[in-house]
């Protein structure tokens, strides 16, 4: 059981790696998905998808989702 999360940008910059997966258990939102994988303190201009499509970071993940994460002022993948 796991999560794929995936970073954009100057995110996958700053994290200096592109994609994590980590466990599912005990992951209930975006915004803990992003404190598990990135461990650091969310951006304040934080983008993020569920199976590319548009999430806030409150909107909840299952086991099996792809959570992918941009700047906002960025282009972003999923258009």
């Amino acid at each position: 059981m796991s999560i794929t999360v995936r970073y954009f940008a100057s995110v996958r910059e700053s994290l200096g790696r592109g994609e994590d997966r980590i466990a599912a258990a005990g992951v209930a939102s975006v915004a803990d998905v992003w404190r598990h994988a990135a461990a650091t303190p969310l951006p304040p201009r934080l983008l993020a998808a569920i199976n590319q499509q548009h999430a806030g970071l409150d909107a909840t993940v299952h086991d099996g989702d792809e959570v992918a994460f941009c700047d906002a002022g960025e282009t972003y993948p999923y258009g």
